[in-house]
């Protein structure tokens, strides 16, 4: 019973805090004479791969963890499911660039308002491909601008060893969400965090070794 109210407190500030705009992008950054146009991830490419994550949402002081699984299931298309720790199915998507595939949900998470939050975080996460149409810097990144659609997102590679940390989503004046990846070879990310500005909104996804 405890659980069960617990996540009934997390699935109603979800709600909430999705209605809430964002901060202001407050940015210092060099511009620098572009030297790529694309950039591919190298996270979740894999096919062969299945992605198994220990998953934390947290919001406003509630937590509701589970599993994270993600597949690329062709070119274009990742499937995506997240359950319980017992096992329980919460949803099951299947995501791309311009498509998004409801197989399941439960009820308690059937709402358009945050199934609109999470396609659009998981579609970032995802996110195959960028094309690069301006080039910044500061002391520690090389940082790449993509359009998309009607907003932004900032790709943050180190200067030292072009490793994808950050990708920031955001208007043209207010940031959205991040992003934030830490790997240890650039081909997987072992821990990844999804953290809303201005809104006590995270998920947190810290890769487990053994598959399920």
């Amino acid at each position: 019973m405890q659980k069960s109210t617990i996540q009934y407190l997390v699935i109603n500030s979800l709600l909430a805090v999705v209605l809430f705009s964002c901060g202001s992008v407050t940015k210092n950054y060099t511009p620098k004479k572009l030297d790529k146009t694309s950039y591919e991830v190298p996270y979740f490419s894999d096919s062969k791969t299945d992605y198994v994550y220990k998953t934390n949402i947290t919001v406003y002081g509630n937590e509701l963890s589970g599993i994270f699984i993600a597949k690329k299931i062709n070119d274009t298309t990742h499937r995506i499911v997240f359950t319980t720790d017992f096992g329980n199915k919460l949803f099951d998507f299947e995501i791309s660039e311009t498509t998004f595939k409801i197989n399941s949900i439960v009820s308690e998470l059937d709402r358009k308002i945050l199934i609109n939050t999470l396609e659009e975080d998981f579609r970032l996460l995802l996110k195959n491909k960028y094309l690069i149409q301006e080039q910044f810097e500061n002391d520690f990144f090389n940082i790449y601008k993509s359009a998309d659609k009607n907003r932004d997102n900032y790709l943050f590679l180190t200067k030292k060893d072009q490793k994808l940390e950050k990708v920031i989503h955001s208007s043209q004046t207010k940031e959205k969400f991040t992003v934030l990846f830490s790997s240890e070879n650039n081909i997987f990310a072992e821990k990844i965090q999804i953290i809303h500005q201005n809104i006590k909104l995270e998920i947190t996804l810290n890769y487990l070794k053994s598959e399920i």
